[in-house]
């Protein structure tokens, strides 16, 4: 048994070994291959700038897909998708995760101070939305003494903190704004007209007020560095508009607005009929039947069943890493020199007095600065096995604790060494006692998981929000996802429980108690 508890120990080293070694290897440059334009955006909640196809959630729509697809064609490029959290969206652009950033991207001397941008594509401005029973908030002014929710990083904030007196919450989905002002959470949303007008504009129960509020202008992003491809990006904007197939692209999705036609110098009638506008409309506008919601439903499962594959791989990685780090730093902290013992503590430490989201920003935003580029992959699992390490190493401490020290001692008394005292005597025992909170470990780890959605991993929450968000429907899919979580862990809560009724029923038969363990080990070193 102890030969076989030894090989484990070797295998997750290896184990180890290996995911350290693939996690070290730089993520593949973006853009090395010429014939692709890779492009940084956020779907989730993204309409109509970018979305799942509500027909077909494996094809993404909105008007800058059109837009970088045209863009693409005039290169001679094949674009090529990566998604983002739309506030991460230029430190994903400044670690080389894409070439270039467009969703909404609103040119302002914060954003030009790290980045450059092209030649606008299109401008708008902000539009105020309010319950449709309100009668107190007609303009911006009347804002004030209010609750306003915005999105979070974005122009509207920065309006609403130069109103002053105003309370201001800030989402990061859109969708989310608009309910919680239809549920009386908020007394108004302030928004771009492209958000609202998709967000808002098929809510009966909300209506827009006030005139136009300031002007915002959109561009893609690039790199400071990437001076040739901002000209070709720029040409390439400069032929849609004087060819038409921006208007017709405006058009389409029902965006062109008289703020365009000074933009542009078009004041020309509709050249096509905004089909994807009235597509929009009729997949949101009628009250679904039971049966029609049901079947919406049952066709997110490959969704997230593919998202759930993802959220169990990362957390399975993770959980290794800890396991493994967690007991070599259990071990340096009882058994080690007093200056080890002292690193592995503060590296316990730190690990758990800063917030696991703060360490994934850390990882795979913070680490290329000296070099170190993990794909999102092995950034999420190396933060959290890193994370969780430091609990583990706190479980393994406490399970060696709980051993008696008289087998400490009574193990050199027979001539063992401290290493084989701890290798045949502490550990397994220790081993024994800590697998039950290992397992719950585990679970929690695996919640925990969903964290990974910052750094443009798309797990089960992140599939969640992207469809929830699509549909305006956060109960039914949530409800899924739920229970998706609670399939995927009720494996590892039946092994927890039955390991601490295996265990327990050995210490009360006394098979392999203690005693007898430290007799038949110490026998083989006599």
């Amino acid at each position: 048994m102890l030969m076989m508890a030894r090989g484990r120990y070797v295998t997750m080293l290896l184990v180890l070994a290996m995911v350290i070694t693939g996690a070290l290897g730089a993520l593949p440059a973006p853009g090395a291959d010429s014939n692709e334009l890779r492009w940084g955006g956020d779907s989730e909640g993204g309409f109509p700038y970018m979305f799942p196809n509500p027909k077909n959630h494996d094809e993404l729509i909105g008007f800058e897909v059109d837009i970088v697809n045209e863009i693409a064609r005039y290169l001679g490029k094949k674009p090529v998708y990566v998604n983002n959290a739309w506030d991460n969206l230029i430190p994903g652009l400044t670690r080389g995760l894409y070439d270039i950033a467009i969703n909404g991207l609103e040119v302002s001397p914060e954003h030009e101070e790290t980045v450059n941008f092209s030649i606008p594509y299109y401008k708008t401005f902000l539009q105020l939305a309010v319950r449709r029973e309100n009668q107190d908030i007609q303009d911006l002014e009347n804002c004030r003494g209010k609750i306003v929710g915005t999105l979070k990083e974005s122009y509207a904030q920065m309006v609403l903190e130069e109103l002053e007196d105003v309370e201001i919450r800030t989402y990061i989905v859109e969708a989310n704004t608009y309910e919680d002002l239809q549920n009386g959470r908020l007394d108004a949303a302030l928004f771009d007209s492209p958000i609202a007008i998709y967000s808002a504009g098929f809510n009966p129960a909300i209506k827009f007020v006030g005139p136009p509020i300031g002007e915002i202008t959109y561009a893609i992003a690039l790199t400071k560095e990437n001076g040739d491809l901002l000209r070709d990006i720029n040409e390439a904007i400069v032929h849609l508009r004087d060819s038409g197939r921006l208007r017709e692209i405006y058009d389409r999705w029902n965006l062109w607005s008289p703020v365009m036609a000074v933009e542009f110098n078009d004041y020309n009638p509709r050249r096509v009929e905004m089909s994807r506008y009235e597509e929009w409309g009729e997949a949101h506008r009628p009250v679904l039947t039971m049966g029609a919601r049901l079947r919406r439903y049952a066709g997110f499962l490959p969704d997230f069943g593919w998202a759930a594959i993802v959220t169990m791989e990362v957390s399975i990685v993770a959980m290794l890493i800890a396991i493994v780090l967690g007991l070599g730093l259990a071990i340096m902290r009882v058994f080690a020199p007093k200056w080890v013992s002292a690193i592995a503590t503060a590296f316990v430490e730190f690990m758990r007095g800063t917030p696991v989201l703060i360490q994934l920003f850390f990882i795979f935003y913070g680490l290329p600065n000296i070099g170190i580029k993990l794909s999102p992959f092995w950034a999420g699992a190396l933060g959290l096995g890193l994370n969780y390490a430091a609990y583990e190493a706190e479980i393994y401490r406490a399970g060696l604790f709980a051993i008696p020290s008289t087998q400490w001692e009574a193990a050199l008394a027979l001539g063992m060494t401290k290493w084989q005292a701890m290798r045949e005597i502490m550990l397994p025992q220790a081993i024994r006692v800590v697998i039950p909170p290992i397992t719950n470990d585990f679970i929690s780890l695996l919640k925990d998981s969903s964290l990974v959605s910052i750094i443009t991993m798309v797990d089960l929450t992140k599939a969640y929000g992207q469809l929830a968000a699509t549909y305006y429907d956060y109960f039914g899919p949530g409800i899924m996802v739920a229970i998706i979580y609670l399939i995927i862990g009720l494996p590892f809560v039946k092994f927890s429980r039955y390991a601490e009724r295996r265990l327990a029923e050995q210490d009360k038969d006394g098979k392999k108690g203690l005693e007898y363990n430290l007799y038949r080990t110490s026998t083989r070193w006599r």
